[in-house]
């Protein structure tokens, strides 16, 4: 059974198209903040933000493509697109980490004190709060979608923020002491967190290029509705599952009495995929119908039914 969720989707494209303009407002204050302090770990944060902005774009791309429908040469859908949307942020991030990094240095060999570093805080301040309040929203939308690229561009915004906290806590703290190599040595620290992030979110990406099974809670629930719809069947084996973005497709055989008709075994493969189209939703489910001679006996990916 194809899956579309027109209404899911169109409000994942109206949040990623937000997150363009929020990126934007975020990056133009922290450039505010860098220009008025001549900051380099509020420079880092800017140059962050810059990447918040293309991660947002590479998102909206991401859900419109994977809202497409099947095609003669995508008969699966278009649902990945949303994981090399997340695979293109990380990487992106990354690089972000290597010019972070190398602004640091610069800065370390040739260390300058804060100006006017009041003013610039403040407004660097209000950006971090804009970016955590919209991060929580991200995530929590993309996560209720089930929308990768969501997801990842919320995670990104949250470890945005994070730094930001740490940079304003020790730009202040400089400040107050003179101590200007605190600048350059934040700015190195706000790299090595967004590198971090980077690489968890290349690899969380990566687990739904390769077909990566759903969880133990999600499979949980698919033997259940199994169970719950399979009366008259005899047992359900070699059950295979992989996410794609809101989808989720599920795949097993279903062993039936010899003696049963096509119709009857037919009728038990509808109630089944009702039943599994009410558990998880975005299933997408494809049964083998097989005689009682190619049973197993249990083992993982076995579900035995009362028959």
């Amino acid at each position: 059974m194809s899956f579309q969720q027109p209404s899911v989707t169109g409000r994942a494209g109206l949040i990623a198209t937000l997150s363009i303009a929020v990126a934007f407002g975020v990056m133009g204050l922290k450039y505010v903040a860098y220009l008025w302090t001549g900051s380099v770990a509020l420079y880092s944060d800017a140059l962050e933000s810059i990447v918040n902005v293309l991660t947002a774009i590479t998102a909206l791309v991401a859900v419109k493509v994977s809202a497409r429908p099947a095609d003669r040469t995508h008969p699966y859908g278009h649902h990945k697109a949303e994981y090399f949307s997340a695979a293109l942020e990380g990487a992106l991030i990354i690089l972000a980490a290597v010019m972070i990094f190398r602004a640091a240095y610069a800065a370390i060999l040739v260390p300058r004190q804060l100006e006017e570093p009041a003013a610039g805080l403040a407004v660097n301040a209000l950006a971090t709060v804009l970016n955590g309040a919209w991060s929580y929203f991200l995530v929590s939308r993309g996560r209720a979608w089930r929308s990768p690229a969501l997801v990842a561009d919320g995670w990104h915004l949250a470890t945005d923020v994070a730094t930001s906290v740490g940079v304003l806590a020790g730009l202040v703290l400089a400040a107050f002491t003179g101590w200007s190599i605190l600048d350059p040595l934040l700015a190195g620290a706000v790299a090595l967190n967004i590198l971090w992030a980077g690489y968890k979110i290349v690899i969380e990406s990566s687990g739904g290029l390769m077909d990566e099974s759903v969880g133990a809670e999600i499979e949980a629930r698919i033997h259940e509705a199994i169970r719950t719809g399979g009366d008259g069947a005899l047992e359900a084996h070699d059950i295979r599952t992989r996410q794609a973005g809101r989808a989720t497709f599920i795949e097993f055989h279903l062993v039936v009495p010899g003696t049963m008709t096509v119709s009857q075994s037919h009728a038990i493969c509808d109630r089944l995929e009702g039943s599994l189209e009410t558990a998880i939703e975005g299933a997408d489910v494809t049964i083998h119908v097989e005689p009682d001679d190619k049973a197993k006996s249990g083992g993982r990916g076995t579900v035995p039914l009362a028959g």
